[in-house]
């Protein structure tokens, strides 16, 4: 048998509800152009529901058994993401000095450039010419100026997968990121296009704090591939009582 290239499981969870997540409903609900936020993006911290789901989240590691758990913990530099998962290990009773943890950039979320805090119709008013190219062009390949498309998060991801298969093989490794991050990383673990991976978008936002993960089968494909497992899982908060909550990070755009 050849030497297995990946991790025995991959989970995949967004982080919990931010603050940014509330003061966007805020915007949208009040038909408001600017998101009234003070702190930078990444800066921005959990809510007090946030912490409440990644609790949840990391009572349901803790049920597992010691040789189930996550060996290998990646999160996104930005506070929420690193806040996440460092309440989900110590819930769960993991110290995190004896496992690995690392903040790593490459998972951090999507740059908005300069639309960045607006909300649908602040994008609008302020850059209908923008609102318009996005429309034609649009998500997966639309780069605002300043930002990122779907397919400049994708080509990092590749790098980070590429990193997960030389690093952490037959490891188990848990990954803390963003709504994008979540829905790039199954466009390439199950070699979707973009067609598929845009349905998948439109039809529903990604829960905070809910499980999408994989498993390494060695009978499947040439030489063994991850074969999905759970997708947006989020038994653990509904069963400790925690609100499940999908809303879209900011800035708000149009689904296309």
């Amino acid at each position: 048998m050849p030497e297995q290239k990946w991790p025995q499981t991959i989970w995949i969870v967004r982080h919990g509800q931010s603050a940014g997540n509330v003061a966007r409903d805020a915007a949208e609900a009040a038909r408001l152009p600017l998101i009234d936020i003070a702190t930078r993006d990444i800066d921005t911290p959990l809510s007090a529901l946030g912490e409440q789901q990644a609790e949840a989240l990391g009572h349901w590691f803790g049920e597992m058994p010691a040789e189930a758990r996550p060996t290998v913990v990646l999160c996104s530099s930005y506070v929420r993401t690193r806040d996440t998962a460092r309440i989900i290990l110590d819930v769960a009773g993991i110290d995190p000095d004896d496992i690995t943890f690392q903040a790593d950039e490459r998972l951090r979320e999507k740059e908005f450039g300069i639309l960045d805090r607006l909300t649908t119709l602040g994008i609008r008013q302020k850059y209908p010419e923008l609102s318009e190219q996005r429309a034609h062009v649009g998500k997966f390949y639309f780069r605002p100026p300043g930002g990122e498309s779907w397919c400049d998060v994708i080509l990092r991801l590749r790098s980070v997968l590429d990193t997960i298969s030389r690093e952490y093989r037959r490891e188990r490794v848990l990954i803390v990121g963003h709504q994008v991050i979540v829905n790039c990383f199954r466009y390439l673990l199950e070699r979707m296009d973009e067609q598929k991976i845009l349905e998948i978008d439109r039809a529903a936002d990604v829960p905070n704090c809910s499980v999408t993960s994989y498993e390494f089968d060695p009978t499947r494909g040439k030489n063994g591939k991850l074969m999905p497992q759970l997708v947006n899982f989020v038994a653990p908060l509904r069963e400790a009582g925690a609100p499940v909550t999908a809303e879209p990070d900011v800035p708000a755009a149009p689904k296309s």
